[in-house]
C-alpha cells in the first residue's frame, strides 16, 4: 500500500489546526510544533507560511472575527451596539478556550483593527465625543468577554455539596438556576449598558445645544 498523500499546507490550513487545537486542548497546548504534528508535517515547514506562534495567535483573532456577523449600519448606534455585542459574544463563545491567548496581546490583526475603526466610525456618526469612543467600546467588550468567561450555574453535585456543606439561607436563585440564567444575566447587563451610554450622549448634546435622536 503506498504512502498517504501529503497534506496541502496554506495559511488558512494552519490558522484553522491551530484553533481547532486550542478549542480541544486549551491556550497552553497551543505551538507550532505541535499545529505540524496535527497536519501530519514537521515544524519547519510551516515558516514558510507563518512567522512562529505569535502570527499563529494573531491568525486565530481573525479567524474569530472572521466569523462575527459584523454590521454597522444597522439603524440607530444602539441597535449597531447591540447587535455587535450579540455576535462578539456568539463568535467567543464559540471558543471560549481561545480567549486567554488573545485577552492579553496588543490587538494586530487587520481584520479586529478594521472593526475597530468601524465601530468608531459609526459612534462618532452619531454624535460621540472622541475622547470617548475606546472606553465605550472596551467597556461593551469587557461586559462581553466576562459574559463568555463567568461560570455557569451549579451542577447537580454543586448543589448537593453545598447542600451538605450547610449553605446560608437565601441562595435560591443561585441553586435554583438554569443555563437559561446565563442569557437573561447576559441581556440584562447590555441593556444597563446601552441606557447608561444613552444617557450619557444625551447629556453631551445637551450642553452642546443639540437634540437627542437615538
Amino acid at each position: 500500500m503506498g504512502r498517504p498523500p501529503r497534506r496541502l499546507l496554506d495559511r488558512e490550513t494552519i490558522i484553522r489546526a491551530g484553533l481547532d487545537l486550542v478549542d480541544e486542548h486549551g491556550a497552553e497546548a497551543l505551538s507550532v510544533n505541535r499545529v505540524a504534528t496535527a497536519l501530519g508535517v514537521k515544524g519547519p515547514s510551516l515558516y514558510t507560511y507563518i512567522t512562529g506562534r505569535d502570527d499563529l495567535v494573531e491568525g486565530i483573532r481573525e479567524l474569530i472575527v472572521a466569523e462575527m456577523r459584523l454590521d454597522f449600519a444597522i439603524g440607530s448606534w444602539t441597535a449597531t451596539l447591540e447587535a455587535w455585542a450579540h455576535s462578539y459574544r456568539d463568535a467567543f463563545a464559540a471558543h471560549p478556550r481561545a480567549l486567554p491567548l488573545l485577552a492579553v496581546r496588543t490587538i494586530q490583526s487587520p481584520a479586529a483593527l478594521g472593526a475597530y475603526a468601524a465601530a468608531f466610525a459609526r459612534l462618532r456618526g452619531a454624535g460621540w465625543p472622541e475622547d470617548r469612543l475606546l472606553p465605550l467600546v472596551w467597556a461593551v467588550e469587557y461586559f462581553v468577554i466576562g459574559s463568555v468567561l463567568a461560570p455557569g450555574p451549579p451542577t447537580d453535585h454543586d448543589t448537593a455539596t453545598a447542600d451538605r456543606d450547610d449553605p446560608p439561607s437565601g441562595l435560591e436563585p443561585l441553586l435554583r438556576s438554569g443555563p437559561e440564567q446565563r442569557e437573561l444575566a447576559f441581556e440584562a447587563g447590555l441593556a444597563a449598558l446601552v441606557r447608561g451610554f444613552s444617557a450619557e450622549l444625551a447629556e453631551h448634546r445637551a450642553r452642546l445645544g443639540g437634540v437627542e435622536s437615538l
